[in-house]
């Protein structure tokens, strides 16, 4: 915390801004405490013990408490896309020059160490609204400005936020004027991926639909409005247990488990998607078809056998039991009957066969024989359910 007796402070002008000025007076944790300095320059920083860390402006951590402190500045358009911007940080910029570049209200307040608020755009009364509201015009030369707006509102809509008719405007002529096509992949996935993190994900795929940036950023899923509406209901719907870490990783598997291999594929590259992100969509995919077929076909050895193969599991066994939640979540008799044929054709070790001898593709070939056997067991015997 930035106190004014700190050494490493005294005789620098100071503000607090951003998320934790807005997230105190709204009620909600705050995370992370970042600081503007006024009347700077990155060498008294450097001289204060404070380290470099910013690659396209001047950010440092403090040397003890670790926190962001940014030199005032503000920022010009110069070409396309979030870094078409030419930065200008010296000790001539106000914190009120500062407060004008951010995208809106709410995050343009500040205050100082002892608590006393700046708030020159309005930002307290639009939190107190419940209303998004972008700063200035300058909104439209900035395209992530349309993602981080969504992803705000998938925090708080639960609080009763919505965004004002004017910034919706705005993210409509940002979309139009084809800014967004020239935002990197990476910057797109990490609001993306935050937003899935977020208390109501639903609403960020909504607000960029609504807008039109979906249909430009990830038109597989702005295709079919149907389908789109029922993958934002499977968001809340996601396997138990599973840890907080990999939350965002579940829901995008569930958003766009509907979609074919090859849109999958098309949309997980375009966005450079990590691996296990793209292995747990189709993992994903294979429970929903395997679901599918059941329901039309009926259940049996063979499909159980090929869903096991798809999702890899007997080499990658802790893949199963997630699935198989998923699966009950639509299908309880049909999740009882897979965690039976999966509990016993596990049972069936290649150990076993080549104490009796197999070798070679025979022990490959007997090991999926005897697995298919005891899955057909389980499905045939007092406790199946097919």
């Amino acid at each position: 915390m930035a106190e004014a007796e700190d050494p490493h402070l005294q005789g620098l002008e100071v503000y607090r801004v951003g998320g934790a000025v807005r997230d105190a007076r709204l009620g909600w944790p705050v995370k992370d405490t970042d600081w503007v300095v006024v009347g700077a320059t990155p060498a008294e920083m450097r001289r204060r013990g404070f380290r470099p860390v910013g690659r396209d402006f001047p950010v440092f951590l403090h040397p003890e408490s670790h926190e962001e402190f940014a030199l005032a500045r503000t920022e010009r358009k110069s070409g396309h896309g979030y870094t078409g911007f030419v930065v200008h940080a010296s000790p001539e910029v106000t914190l009120e020059e500062d407060l004008a570049r951010r995208d809106l209200t709410i995050n343009a307040m500040a205050e100082t160490p002892e608590g006393a608020l700046v708030d020159p755009h309005g930002g307290l009364a639009d939190l107190e609204a419940r209303r998004l509201r972008h700063v200035s015009p300058a909104f439209v030369e900035d395209p992530l400005r349309v993602l981080r707006t969504a992803r705000f509102l998938a925090r708080y809509a639960g609080l009763g936020f919505v965004i004002a008719e004017q910034t919706r405007r705005l993210m409509r002529e940002l979309v139009a004027s084809g800014e967004l096509a020239h935002l990197v992949a990476e910057r797109v996935w990490t609001e993306t991926e935050k937003a899935l993190s977020e208390p109501w994900p639903e609403v960020y795929f909504q607000v960029l639909h609504d807008c039109g940036a979906l249909a430009v950023l990830m038109p597989e899923l702005a295709a079919d409005a149907q389908s789109l509406d029922e993958a934002l209901g499977r968001l809340h719907r996601l396997p138990e247990d599973i840890e907080a870490e990999s939350q965002a990783r579940w829901r995008w598997a569930r958003l766009v488990e509907h979609l074919d291999d090859e849109d999958r594929a098309a949309l997980a590259e375009r966005l450079r998607l990590p691996r296990s992100h793209r292995e747990l969509a189709s993992q994903a995919a294979r429970t929903r078809r395997l679901l599918a077929r059941v329901a039309r076909h009926g259940l049996d050895g063979a499909r159980v056998m090929a869903w096991l193969d798809g999702i890899d599991a007997w080499r990658r066994g802790d893949r199963v039991a997630p699935l198989i939640s998923l699966v009950s979540l639509e299908a309880p008799g049909l999740a009882a009957d897979l965690a039976l044929a999966w509990r016993l054709a596990w049972q069936v070790l290649p150990k076993a066969l080549v104490a009796e001898g197999y070798r070679g593709r025979e022990l490959g070939e007997e090991l999926a024989r005897r697995r298919w056997e005891a899955i057909d067991g389980a499905l045939a015997g007092p406790e199946g359910r097919a």
